[in-house]
């Protein structure tokens, strides 16, 4: 196995525990999460804090919810189209909170610069996420009100901002495309 894809190994085998102990996660068990030695842990990244920062930047990549969403059927309606986007989603953002939170609640605060780096990395993958839903959008062009790429922004900003909702208070997923789709008020 290259040191590359141990590195990777041992990230996809510490994220669960993240969420589960936030910072407070031992080296013992990072290392039977992975089914390797702790010694073996400390050859690929020097440190905990090397590894935890490795796992905080795989979680925050979109390549999961990017898969997702280009695996979705562009044949079937746009509805379901984009309830299973949606649901892809808040998956996404859910797997990203509470691995920010377990991080945040044990005391492992980013210093400044790691939130300018995740600025601009929260900026492409908003940018790769919005042209993924353009492609959702595509086979409907010629009955779209607004082109594609504006509705991909109308439709994000709808979602992302229902999230701050208390959950008793929240939309469900196909309400809130519900609604994007057919507005408040009723046809006639």
């Amino acid at each position: 196995m290259s040191a590359e894809d141990r590195r990777a190994m041992i990230v996809h085998a510490v994220l669960p525990l993240l969420v589960e102990h936030g910072a407070n996660v031992t080296s013992s068990q990072i290392a039977r999460a992975a089914g390797i030695g702790e010694g073996t842990v400390f050859r690929a990244f020097k440190d905990k804090d090397e590894l935890f920062d490795a796992c905080t930047a795989e979680a925050l990549k979109p390549d999961h919810v990017l898969d997702a969403i280009a695996e979705i059927p562009v044949d079937q309606p746009l509805e379901d189209r984009l309830v299973e986007a949606a649901e892809a989603l808040g998956a996404h953002l859910e797997r990203m909170g509470a691995l920010m939170s377990a991080l945040h609640a044990s005391g492992r605060h980013r210093d400044p610069d790691q939130r300018r780096a995740a600025k601009g990395g929260r900026r492409e993958s908003m940018a790769a996420i919005r042209a993924a839903m353009v492609e959702l959008f595509a086979p409907e062009e010629d009955r779209l009100r607004l082109p594609a790429e504006q509705l991909a922004t109308l439709f994000l900003t709808l979602l992302f901002g229902g999230r701050r909702l208390p959950q008793d208070d929240a939309p469900t997923t196909r309400q809130v495309v519900d609604f994007f789709l057919h507005g408040a008020v009723e046809a006639g």
